[in-house]
């Protein structure tokens, strides 16, 4: 039986994302944070402006831990945490808590998750396009 290795998420893929994300943020006159994480789940990259409200940099963690944890952008979980959605009692069933909230997105490289990105301080919707501008600027 064979594998196929896939080439991880590195430093510079972290930092490229990170920057896709502010520049993103940047004009659309938005201030934000930016967590990018490998595929265990560690922190490779971070980014909180001072302007940024206090608690961005929590949320952009937390969304790309969620991210990362179902495979899903957290823009596609909304519902499915709602009473009786798919993943209703899930935050209470994980060590960590999950964020359902858009702006998390999963990384994949060769069709396999790599990472995830998280980005908070905009509007749920806004956060899911600079995420999702940051991951489509990596490939």
């Amino acid at each position: 039986m064979s594998t196929t290795a896939v080439a991880p998420l590195t430093i510079e893929d972290a930092e490229l994302l990170v920057a896709s994300a502010r520049r993103a943020a940047e004009e659309a006159g938005v201030t934000v944070s930016v967590t990018v994480l490998d595929a265990g789940g560690h922190l490779l990259a971070f980014r909180r402006d001072d302007r940024a409200v206090l608690i961005s940099g929590e949320t952009s963690t937390r969304k790309a831990y969620t991210a990362l944890q179902l495979n899903a952008a957290t823009a596609e979980l909304v519902d499915a945490v709602q009473p009786g959605g798919l993943f209703h009692t899930l935050p209470t069933a994980l060590d960590r808590p999950l964020l359902f909230i858009a702006g998390g997105v999963p990384v994949h490289r060769d069709g396999r998750l790599i990472g995830a990105i998280g980005v908070g301080g905009g509007a749920p919707d806004q956060d899911h396009g600079f995420a999702t501008a940051a991951v489509q600027a990596l490939v």
